[in-house]
Parts: C-alpha cells; structure tokens; sequence
C-alpha cells in the first residue's frame, strides 16, 4: 500500500482553457525547485488535454485534478465523465495528434486508465530523487 502526502484536488471546467489552469496548479503544488516539475507538468498538460477534448466532460463537464507526494514520486490522478473509446498509446510519431498518451509512457514511472462509476480515471507516477 502507498502512502504519501496529498498536495491537493482541484475541478476544473471540460474546456481547453483548464490546461492552462492544471499546469498553474501543478507549479503551485509541488514548487519552483522540485525535481519533477516539468515531467509531472508536461503529462498533466497532456492528460488534461485528452479529458476536455475526448471525454464526456468536454463542453463544460468537470474535471478532476488530484496531486500526492508519496516520498520518492508524484502521484496524479486526473477523472473525467468518461467516453466512447478508452485512452491508447497511438504509436504514429507522425500523426498530427495523438502522442500525449506516448509522452505519458516514455515520462511516466508508471501509469494506467480505469473505468468507474463516475468515469474514467488516467494516473501516472513520475519518479525523483
């Protein structure tokens, strides 16, 4: 069982203008200083995006951003409404779109997707120290 240290949970509207809000909320949270800022930025940044864009919470549905410390990683855990199709690694480099979930993988300790009730729930754990 993990352990840590919640560093706190914000909603945030399903539209693309809450990317920007969930990147400043990460900065907040975790510090100019800590060494996992950028990753844990960049796959929020991505993780975020595919929630307003491709679940059931795009057009102003909620989505729910959730940041722990657990001693050695960050552990994030975004939830949305859900969707038709599961989030999948897309293995185009050349796509116009599709590569977040890639960056996600190769950034990203560990991560995965699961379906609930409430919707669906992309995590990740990005490793420092």
């Amino acid at each position: 069982m993990m352990t840590g240290n919640l560093l706190g949970v914000t909603y945030l509207a399903g539209s693309p203008e809450s990317v920007s809000q969930a990147r400043d909320y990460v900065r907040r949270k975790l510090g100019d200083g800590h060494p996992a800022l950028d990753d844990v930025t960049l796959l929020v940044s991505e993780v975020v995006t595919n929630a307003v864009i491709h679940s059931n919470s795009r057009n102003g549905g909620r989505v729910t951003l959730a940041i722990a410390d657990c001693h050695d990683l960050i552990h994030v855990d975004v939830v949305d409404f859900g969707g038709d199709t599961a989030p999948r690694v897309r293995g185009d480099l050349y796509a116009e779109g599709g590569r977040g979930l890639m960056l996600v993988e190769m950034l990203s300790h560990c991560w995965n997707v699961y379906d609930h009730p409430a919707g669906r729930t992309v995590w990740f754990q990005v490793k420092y120290g």
